[in-house]
């Protein structure tokens, strides 16, 4: 699945994105899990810096 998003957000003259996954600490078990975004290449870093 995920050489088809890809494939599918390499289009000439659109915005480029790009796929964003994250860890995330459940507060109630202690486990990790994945949190995954596709975001505008501008929004990166503001993705990123957010917490939950």
């Amino acid at each position: 699945m995920a050489k088809k998003v890809v494939a599918t957000l390499k289009k000439e003259g659109g915005q480029k994105w790009a796929k964003v996954i994250r860890t995330v600490r459940s507060e109630k078990t202690g486990a990790y899990t994945f949190k995954e975004e596709i975001v505008p290449e501008q929004m990166v870093q503001e993705v990123m810096n957010r917490k939950s």
